[in-house]
This record gives C-alpha cells, structure tokens and sequence, in this order.
C-alpha cells in the first residue's frame, strides 16, 4: 500500500486529540488508497493490520469502522468538498461517526474540533435513531446542505439500473444498505439446537431463525471464529441467510449427483451436502471453479467439515470440466457486479461504475450456457448472483430459454414473502440480509 499523507496542520491541546490526530491519518491513508487504486477496503485494511501489528484491538475497531462509515455515508459526505483538504476530511470523520452512532465519542468530538463545522455552541449529539431520515436530518444540521437526499447514499448509476420505482421501496431498500446485517450461520453435522448449545458454551450470543431450521443467527459482535470451538469442529458454517437461500432452492435430494459449477471457495457446495444429509444418504458434490486457490479452499473447509462426499474439477479450458449429461443439479452461481453485497462492502458502490453491471451479462450468459449441457434429462439448472439487477438476472434468463427450449423455469415460493415466482429476488430490507437472485430450471429432454 502506498502511502497518501493529510497535510495536518492542527495542534492537538489534549490526549484525546492527540488520539484523533494519529486516527484520522491512518485513516486518510486507508481511504484515500482505496478510492485511487479501487482495490476492496477489507483487503486494502487487511494489508494494512498485517503490515503494521501494533494496533491493539480497540485501535483496529475505531480504524476498520471509520473506514467503512466514511464509504457507507459517503454518498452524502463527499458534498462537504475535496477529502484531501485537512478540514474537511476532519468534518467527513465526524459526520461518519455520528451518522455511525460510533461510541468513540472523545474522538469524533476530536475531529469535530479540528473541522470546518466546528461550533461549540452547538454540540453533536449521540446516539441518534437508526432512521435514515433521522440521519439525513442530522447530516443536513451539521452540513448545512439541504439539497441531500437518502436517494443518493447509492450512485446515481445503480438507481438507473435497478428496477425498483416506488419512492418506498427505494427508501426501504437504502435505509437497509445503510445499516450492516447481523452474521448469519448454518448448522451443520448437527442439529441447530445442539449447535446453539455448543455456541452458549463458548459464551457466543446466538439464536435460530424462523426461516430455515439450519439458520443460525449471530447478531453483530465481532468473532475470532477459530476460538469458537463449533466452527473449529465443523459445527457452524458462516453463510449469509440469502446466500442459504439458493441452496434451499436448489432442494436437492438425497444421493443425488451434483455439479456447483461457480463454486468458489464452497460454501453452498457444503450447504449442498449439508442439506441432503438432513433428506437421509448424503449424495455426490463436484464444485468447479477457474481459481485453483479456491478450490484449495474448499477442500480445506469441506475437511474441517467432515464431510466426503465432494471432488474438484477446476476449468481449466472452455471445454465441459465434468460429464455431459449427467447431472441431477447443476448450480451456476455466476461472478457479478455483487450489488446484492454492499451493506457488507460500501466501498464497491462508489470504487465501482456502470461497468460492472454491463460488462458481466454475457459471460454470465456463457457460463449458463455451457454449464446447462451438464444437467441429465429431468435434471435441473439452477442460476443465481448476488446481484439487484435485472440486466444480469432476468435478462440473462429470458436469453437462456430464448435458445435452450428444451429447458423451462420451475415455480418457487419465496421463503421471506411466501410468493410464488418463477424469478425470486430476496431483497436486504426483507429479512436483514444480503441481495440475491436464483431460478430454478427442469430440462424437459
């Protein structure tokens, strides 16, 4: 990481100052660094504490959620000017914590200080409600810029993308963006009941769900996972509550053969697995991926996990990876412009353009198209992205069996609204979640 230094010139009077001084350089450097090399902020900062290990915890916390605050309300907080002039980057810092409701509030009122809002008459305060308008209203306080408006904490390009209209709905769908899910888990090798029991031991607050009855909720404290011994000993699986969707779709039977063509590094091939043990005899994964360390990955997780039945067949060419003909599922998770992630990664929504919405259909297209020649007759074709958009979703569907008439979309129940659809999108503000896309398609012959 290259180093982008804020030309400070303030004088810190006090420990607290001093404090926020050295935060928001650090700080600045991590920003700054992001936005010039577009490189994701949880790599940029994950570089970051391994370069530099004299952070102690408390310091990770106020550095990493600065961080992400200043790109979830940048939307707003990039009107107040340039962020490499001194004040305002100080005036951005504070804006972010308050809106943030962060608790480190010596600091925040340190670069209030230092900021070209500074008042002292008239002090922020905290906590304010997680109301997106009610934060709108403090920003427009503070700032003096009346013209901001909760539309724009996303860019202006995903809104002429994305298929919501009601005034509502946009809210609904931004006042979720604007706020971070819980981690979700599943349950795994046991029952959700015994893995609750297993996560009280450990002292970790968790609960079910009343969606599936693998689902594990952890709420939002931060984990160290490998001192948790139900996921050191394949008990819990982290896998976001719509990401489990797609696998419960998928429904696959037991003893059944299939093939997770995109997988990553595995998490709803475990799922899948997963998921037929609790219909009887565990059946057969295959997952694929042209990421070799991905795949190393996997097979990391599918040993800590126990579980056996599952192979790799890395792309390494254009040509079908696995059996033509074969298969009882085959899931195309396809690569995407991960829309449907950004309450967890709000940097991509201002590092990111219209590009990556409209460069990745037709290679989402591709992939289905090739993956589909693996179903057997009767089988089915599964297509799903954390995608919001329809250009990468629908779309790409509708061309799909505009050219494979030999396949045709199966009808689902969505599990958060209880509607029949043949097309289901699973919303963040819907079941605090992630986004995400699936159908489901049966090859008649």
């Amino acid at each position: 990481m290259t180093d982008s230094l804020l030309p400070i010139s303030k004088v810190a009077n006090t420990g607290a100052e001093k404090r926020a001084l050295s935060y928001a350089s650090t700080i600045f450097n991590l920003f700054d660094n992001v936005l010039s090399t577009k490189q994701p902020a949880d790599r940029v900062i994950a570089n970051y504490f391994r370069e530099h290990k004299k952070h102690g915890s408390k310091d990770r916390r106020v550095i990493r959620e600065s961080l992400f605050g200043l790109f979830r309300w940048w939307g707003w907080i990039q009107q107040l000017g340039n962020h490499k002039q001194e004040e305002i980057f100080f005036s951005m810092l504070a804006s972010a914590a308050q809106l943030e409701n962060h608790p480190w509030i010596d600091i925040r009122d340190g670069w209030l200080a230092f900021s070209m809002q500074y008042d002292a008459a008239k002090p922020l305060p905290i906590p304010i409600s997680e109301s997106v308008n009610d934060k709108l209203n403090t920003f427009q306080q503070f700032s003096n810029i009346h013209t901001a408006t909760v539309e724009q904490l996303l860019p202006d390009w995903f809104w002429q993308h994305c298929a919501i209209e009601s005034g509502l709905e946009k809210q609904l769908l931004v006042q979720a963006m604007s706020t971070r899910p819980p981690i979700w888990a599943r349950a795994q090798q046991a029952s959700r009941q015994v893995v609750l029991q297993k996560l009280s031991r450990d002292n970790v607050e968790a609960s079910g769900s009343e969606f599936f009855d693998d689902t594990i909720n952890l709420g939002h404290n931060s984990l160290n996972l490998n001192q948790v011994a139900a996921y050191t000993e394949g008990y819990l699986e982290i896998q976001d509550l719509a990401s489990q969707v797609i696998g419960q779709m998928c429904a696959p039977q037991a003893n059944s053969q299939w093939w997770d063509a995109c997988s990553g590094a595995g998490g709803k091939s475990l799922q899948l697995l997963s998921l037929m043990q609790h219909s009887g005899i565990e059946g057969n994964i295959i997952a694929s991926d042209i990421r070799t360390h991905a795949l190393t990955e996997l097979l990391k997780r599918a040993k800590r996990s126990r579980f056996n039945h599952i192979s790799i067949a890395p792309w390494k060419t254009d040509l079908l990876p696995v059996k033509a003909s074969y298969f009882d599922g085959v899931l195309v998770d396809a690569p995407c412009s991960c829309t449907g992630t950004w309450r967890r990664n709000p940097d991509m929504r201002w590092i990111d353009d219209s590009s990556a919405i409209t460069e990745k259909p037709e290679l989402q297209l591709d992939i289905l198209q090739r993956s589909a020649a693996a179903v057997k007759v009767g089988g089915e074709l599964v297509y799903a992205t954390c995608s919001l958009m329809e250009v990468e979703n629908q779309s790409v569907v509708a061309a799909f069996l505009k050219s494979n008439s030999h396949f045709e979309l199966e009808r689902l129940i969505h599990p958060f609204t209880g509607e029949t659809t043949t097309m289901l999108t699973v919303w963040p503000q819907q079941a605090d979640t992630d986004g995400m896309f699936v159908v489901k398609m049966r090859r008649k012959r």
